[in-house]
């Protein structure tokens, strides 16, 4: 059997991993696993932060709206011609007599 041969049916066959010298092996292949654990953790965490600031987006969009409907409700509320339709409902009237100033003096 050739060198390359030899070389692939002892890798397939997992002889690194007996030998030995195999403990840098398996330093190196538990590094590699710790390694690939921290990446999926951090590939789930990132995830759920995406998920979390979607979800915080929409929200913003529906308390922006809400808050656009409410001001259009005030104003129309505000306008002169709603307060009157208001008053009048109510049955109430302008005085018929002006306010009168009241002035207090003081005496130091």
């Amino acid at each position: 059997m050739s060198k390359i041969k030899k070389s692939i049916y002892d890798v397939l066959r997992g002889n690194f991993l007996i030998k030995e010298d195999s403990f840098k092996n398996w330093r190196f292949i538990m590094f590699i696993v710790v390694l690939m654990l921290l990446m999926i953790a951090s590939s789930h965490s990132s995830d759920k932060e995406v998920m979390e600031i979607a979800k915080l987006n929409k929200e913003i969009k529906e308390l922006r709206a809400e808050f656009v409907d409410t001001r259009s409700i005030v104003m129309k509320l505000k306008l002169e011609s709603t307060i009157k339709n208001k008053v009048l409902e109510l049955e109430l009237k302008p005085s018929e007599t002006p306010p009168q100033v009241i002035k207090v003096i003081t005496v130091k």
